[in-house]
């Protein structure tokens, strides 16, 4: 008993539970999808412009219905 015992206690208080920082890595875009991001990119901005002229849009026909 106490030969199995003693393994066991030598192996759990060798195990660390946090685990080692990993190196912070740059994400290089790679060129045959820069197009595609470049595009997601403009979309978003595209999104915001649309979103802010619909808005506009909103408040104007609630003040016209006042």
């Amino acid at each position: 008993m106490k030969w199995t015992l003693i393994p066991l206690a030598l192996i759990l208080t060798a195990c660390d539970p946090t685990p080692p920082p990993q190196p912070e890595t740059v994400r290089t875009p790679e060129p045959i999808f820069e197009t595609q991001i470049k595009a997601m990119e403009k979309a978003h901005a595209v999104e915001g412009q649309m979103n802010d002229a619909t808005e506009a849009q909103r408040k104007q026909m609630e003040a016209a219905t006042q």
